[in-house]
């Protein structure tokens, strides 16, 4: 998930809350009736924002290790490119020597 989406679906999450709340504080209805179903909506809410918190997590990992990985190719073709510049060089100097 991207950080633009990320941030698009926590404003609509909050959107959401904010207007259930609203919605519900101002329905007719008594005040315990209010209350369930109050906390109801934010138990469902909270729920949904610890799916998105575990959904942000796992894709930070998956892409720390996709960093990661690629770090260790970019170092290891730069080591095998500077071994081989190293055996050009010895092999040059040895040439050199000979003559």
């Amino acid at each position: 998930m991207s950080k633009n989406s990320t941030n698009s679906f926590i404003s609509l999450l909050i959107g959401l809350i904010v207007g259930g709340i609203i919605g519900i504080l101002f329905a007719p209805d008594k005040g315990n009736n209010t209350r369930d179903r109050l906390t109801f909506r934010l138990n469902q809410y909270r729920k949904k924002l610890e799916d998105l918190i575990d959904e942000i997590t796992d894709e930070k990992e998956l892409v720390k290790s996709e960093a990661k990985d690629k770090g260790n190719k970019v170092v290891n073709e730069a080591k095998t490119k500077a071994e081989r510049l190293i055996k050009d060089v010895d092999g040059i100097l040895s040439k050199i020597k000979e003559n």
